[in-house]
């Protein structure tokens, strides 16, 4: 071989290193390819491995716990009624009850709404001790004792900005041998993990015999795998070897197989029983609305929603930043509405004060950062507007997760742009699994056909079909203008040319100046010498954001001094038989607002007959009436304005660094 390669002249030479070329480009191919397949496939056997260790604590809950023939089960069907002014316990609180106060440790799973924290006020007053009860946010503790005291509960919280006279007297209240006054003690994993005196009173309440339960709360912040993960909930591993006797109980609303798993290990409590309630919300309406590029655009959409749609109903509007909760509120407030803001960088005192007036309907909508409303316990919230994607599918189910607890109709609305695709990934790509989620929420998103709870459920090991939605999305509602299945191959390759063009001139493209160069706008010297696509700026930027999600396009980060920047770059994904097919469209709009009748339950989620007629809805779409049936009672209203404005081209936004993100709230680092 070496003597027939040296007898090659020249040119055959160059023929020759070329075919090697193109031979190793097909191996390196292959290569890509089944490190992919791999990776996917472990990937697929660990959620198998997870799923039935799972499916083990499931089994090994047992069916037993449902039966009301426990010595305290005459008390606990009186208080349910009575104190909590409820007539039938929700799906599975009453075997999470049962078992715990039997001594068992107990992981609770259940949606938003679904009363986990019933499971551990009721044990509370059927026991003559404390239950402590472990949050990650003040606003979530000081909703819930406000709740409690309304009804004549003796609840305390203690935090950083409690009072140093009621610090004390809630630590002699621990420390006496006589039974303490307090049934319900809400602290901060920090208060435990800094604060020896604290934990210096639990000790003494324990040996008393008066420490009952943990109670832990948003319990998925336990595990490295978690959405919201909490380094200061490592500290609570040592609850079960220094009070082995106080059973645990973790709740949350948000939980994979994978984290529960992670979280039985981390509290030490392997052999947990594990209760799962359905995490579907019939009553949620799902829509994902075209978020206009312009901020005062924004802010109109907003405001109409709030004027119309929305009249005199209460809400939360979800952001990315603190800049941005105080721009759209002050924003709002110009425009006449009563909103407030909510963020870590307010004073404590206003925070408090935001969320009592938002309580007690003196303010319509809190603008807020995500961490605001997780456990909040406020019934009528009608609706829940995402300005900003959430940054994953478990947040996001989470964050809409606080309308509708009353089980009337409320609104999940998503604002979606391509560029807040960027400015999620920016922030999460460095976390577990933080792209993968990140793309699922695009994923939410882009869709044209799939049911938005279908797509939910994927995320919690259930299975939700149409029949589960029953019309309750903007997908569903609109099933028969689902888009066929369009040729993208070509779109591919051209966006990979691109790519090559910016690599060869040295210089790097965000996901805004590679659809520019697409559709011959921005630089010059990167667009192509092929006719721009005859599509529309919004549908071009839909595949770019598909082909980014399916790994055709890559994503690569670059830390610069003031900001991480996300340049696009050719994935590791190939098109196979030169073909690959999406259905690509626009998002449906609201054009025509609508006020949902309001039915009050009292707490109890309605049956579907009991709640709402079914009629005929007529929404306009890309000028075509459609109707479709509809499980909410539903009224029209008058109204001359547009719910939703055309976007500009989205090559006119700015590249400037936005502010930082605020993903978690104020917390205590207290230690005494």
């Amino acid at each position: 071989m070496d003597e027939q390669i040296s007898s090659l002249g020249d040119e055959e030479l160059a023929v020759h290193e070329e075919q090697i070329s193109e031979k190793l480009k097909v191996i390196e191919d292959k290569i890509v390819r089944l490190k992919s397949r791999k990776a996917h496939l472990l990937e697929l056997q660990e959620q198998v491995q997870n799923l039935r260790k799972q499916r083990r604590s499931v089994q090994n809950a047992g069916s037993n716990w449902e039966r009301e023939n426990f010595p305290w089960s005459p008390e606990a069907r009186k208080l349910l009624s009575t104190v909590f002014s409820a007539n039938e316990f929700r799906p599975k609180q009453l075997p999470t009850i049962n078992a715990l106060m039997s001594g068992k440790d107990v992981l609770f799973l259940a949606p938003t709404g679904a009363g986990k924290s019933l499971c551990f006020q009721l044990p509370a007053l059927l026991s003559k001790g404390v239950t402590v009860v472990i949050s990650p946010l003040i606003s979530l503790m000081e909703d819930q004792v406000w709740s409690l005291e309304r009804l004549k509960i003796k609840a305390r919280l203690l935090c950083s900005t409690t009072d140093k006279n009621v610090i004390n007297q809630i630590h002699r209240e621990l420390s006496e041998k006589r039974i303490p006054a307090i049934k319900l003690l809400y602290v901060t994993p920090e208060r435990l993990s800094k604060s020896k005196r604290f934990m210096t009173a639990l000790q003494k309440c324990y040996n008393n015999g008066y420490l009952d339960r943990f109670a832990i709360d948003e319990v998925h912040c336990c595990s490295q795998w978690g959405h919201d993960f909490r380094p200061d909930y490592k500290f609570l591993n040592v609850l079960k070897e220094m009070f082995p006797k106080s059973p645990l109980l973790g709740v949350t609303a948000t939980a994979t197989t994978k984290v529960i798993g992670d979280v039985q290990k981390m509290l030490n409590i392997p052999d947990s029983l594990l209760f799962v309630a359905s995490f579907n919300r019939p009553n949620l309406y799902y829509h994902v609305l075209s978020k206009p590029t312009g901020k005062q655009e924004q802010y109109d959409l907003i405001t109409n929603l709030l004027l119309t749609r929305f009249r005199n109903q209460s809400g939360i509007i979800y952001t990315y930043s603190m800049k941005d909760a105080v721009d759209i509120s002050t924003a709002l407030i110009s425009r006449g509405l009563k909103a407030g803001p909510y963020h870590a960088n307010l004073d404590p005192a206003d925070r408090t004060k935001i969320h009592k007036l938002w309580y007690n309907e003196e303010l319509q909508v809190v603008v807020a950062t995500v961490a605001f409303g997780m456990g909040i316990n406020k019934g009528n919230v009608r609706f829940v507007i995402h300005h900003t994607m959430s940054k994953s599918m478990d947040n996001f189910y989470q964050e809409s997760g606080r309308a509708g607890r009353d089980g009337a109709p409320a609104d999940c609305i998503l604002l979606y742009h391509f560029s807040d695709m960027f400015r999620i990934t920016t922030m999460t790509f460095s976390e577990h699994t933080g792209l993968k989620n990140a793309y699922a929420m695009v994923e939410y998103c882009i869709t044209t056909s799939e049911c938005r709870r279908k797509i939910i459920s994927k995320y919690f090991s259930e299975v939700w079909g149409a029949e589960s939605c029953d019309f309750m999305c903007d997908r569903c509602l609109n099933k028969d203008l689902v888009r066929p299945l369009k040729e993208i191959a070509p779109y591919v390759e051209q966006l990979h040319r691109i790519i090559e063009k910016a690599d060869l001139e040295q210089t790097n493209v965000t996901g805004l100046k590679l659809v520019d160069a697409w559709m011959h706008k921005g630089q010059a010297n990167l667009r192509l010498t092929d006719p721009a696509p005859l599509i529309d700026r919004s549908i071009a930027e839909q595949i770019v954001a598909y082909l980014i999600v399916s790994g055709h396009l890559k994503e690569s980060f670059i830390f610069t001094p003031y900001a991480t920047l996300s340049y696009i770059k050719r994935g590791p994904a190939r098109v196979t038989n030169n073909t690959l097919k999406f259905r690509y469209g626009k998002l449906f709009s609201l054009n025509y607002p609508l006020v949902l009748d309001t039915v009050r339950t009292n707490g109890q989620t309605p049956s579907s007959t009991s709640t709402a007629k079914k009629r005929q809805v007529a929404l306009q779409t890309n000028g075509t009436a459609s109707k479709r049936r509809s499980t909410r009672s539903l009224r029209w209203i008058d109204s001359s304005e547009d719910d939703t404005d055309e976007s500009p081209p989205a090559s006119q936004h700015s590249n400037d660094v936005d502010d930082a993100p605020e993903d978690v709230e104020i917390i205590e680092l207290d230690g005494e």
